[in-house]
C-alpha cells in the first residue's frame, strides 16, 4: 500500500489550534481540568456551609444540607473560619405563598383534621424558617464568638431540620405537604432587624419568638389528644421539649455576652425588646418551661 504523505503543520499552527479549542471550552488549560476533575470545590469553612443551607430553596435541600453541615462541623472537616458574607436573606421555594401576617386566613384550634392540618402548616413553616435563623445565628455572628457558640447553633440548626422533616412528613400522611397553604412572611424580618447585633438576636429570637413557643405548645398537644390525634400530638411534644434547650442556648449566651459587656441581662433584654421587637411580648406564660430553660420572669414579668 502507498504511504500518503500529509504536510506538517507548523508548531505555531498546533499552539494556535489548541488556544483556539480551548476559547471554546470557556476557558484556560486549568479551568477546563478543574471541571473534568468533578464538580464544587468542597465546602471546608463553617461560614460556606451555613451560607449553603441559607441558599438552598427547595426544603428537602435545605434539610440535607443542615444536616450535613452539622455532621461535618462535629467530624472537624469544617473549619471556624468566617470567608463569606451571610446573604442579606434566604432563598424560599416557589410554594407556600408568603403573606404579611395580617393577610393569613384564620386556621382554628385544631378541632377539625382540616384545622389541624392548617396548624401543622404553619409549624413546619416556622420550624423550616427556624433552620435558617440557627445557621445564620452561627454564620454571621460566629467569628467574633468562641467555638462553642458555633457548636450550640448548629446543633439547634439540625434540631429544626429534624422538627421540618416530621412535620412535613405528619402532613403528607394526612394527605397535605409544606407549601400546599399560604404562610406568612414575618418570621425573618426579625432576622433582617437584628443582623448587626448578635445580643439583639439573642433577645429577640430565641428569647422572645420561641419562648412563645413555650408558652402555647402544651395546650397545643392537649387539643391534638383530644381530637385524636396521637401521631401529631407526640411530634409537637417531641419539639416542645427540643425548643425549651433552644431558649436555653439563647439565655446562656445572651447573659454569658452581656457579662462579657458589663451589662444587666435582664434590664438590656427589656431595652432590646422595646427597641428591635416588632410584637408584643404577652401572656399567659409558661413560667416553668421558661424558668428551665433560665429564663426567669426577672425578663419578662414587667414588660408583658
Amino acid at each position: 500500500m502507498r504511504r500518503r504523505c500529509w504536510p506538517r503543520r507548523a508548531p505555531c499552527d498546533n499552539a494556535r489550534r489548541r488556544r483556539a479549542r480551548r476559547a471554546q471550552c470557556g476557558g484556560s488549560r486549568h479551568q477546563g481540568e478543574g471541571r473534568a476533575s468533578g464538580g464544587p470545590r468542597p465546602v471546608t469553612t463553617l461560614a460556606a456551609a451555613a451560607r449553603d443551607v441559607l441558599n438552598a430553596a427547595d426544603p428537602a435541600t435545605k434539610v440535607k444540607a443542615a444536616r450535613q453541615a452539622a455532621r461535618a462541623w462535629r467530624a472537624g472537616r469544617l473549619t471556624h473560619s468566617f470567608d463569606i458574607v451571610m446573604p442579606d436573606a434566604p432563598a424560599r421555594p416557589e410554594q407556600p405563598e408568603l403573606l404579611p401576617p395580617g393577610r393569613m386566613p384564620k386556621r382554628g384550634k385544631g378541632g377539625s383534621e382540616r384545622g389541624r392540618i392548617a396548624l401543622l402548616h404553619a409549624l413546619a413553616h416556622i420550624e423550616y424558617v427556624a433552620i435558617d435563623l440557627a445557621f445564620d445565628m452561627a454564620g454571621r455572628f460566629g467569628a467574633a464568638l468562641p467555638r462553642e457558640f458555633v457548636d450550640d447553633w448548629i446543633g439547634v440548626g439540625a434540631d429544626e431540620a429534624m422538627h421540618f422533616a416530621l412535620l412535613d412528613r405528619r402532613l403528607r400522611a394526612m394527605g397535605s405537604h409544606y407549601g400546599a397553604l399560604p404562610a406568612h412572611a414575618g418570621l425573618w424580618e426579625a432576622a433582617d432587624a437584628t443582623a448587626d447585633d448578635v445580643l439583639a438576636r439573642l433577645a429577640v429570637v430565641p428569647m422572645a419568638l420561641e419562648a412563645r413557643g413555650l408558652d402555647v405548645t402544651p395546650a397545643t398537644v392537649d387539643r391534638f389528644h383530644a381530637a385524636g390525634d396521637a401521631a401529631s400530638a407526640r411530634i409537637l411534644h417531641r419539639i416542645y421539649t427540643d425548643e425549651i434547650r433552644h431558649v436555653s442556648v439563647g439565655t446562656r449566651w445572651f447573659e454569658e455576652r452581656c457579662a462579657a459587656a458589663g451589662l444587666h441581662p435582664a434590664t438590656h433584654w427589656k431595652s432590646l425588646i422595646g427597641g428591635r421587637f416588632r410584637g408584643i411580648v404577652k401572656g399567659p406564660f409558661n413560667d416553668s418551661a421558661r424558668e428551665s430553660a433560665g429564663l426567669t420572669r426577672d425578663y419578662y414579668g414587667a414588660i408583658a
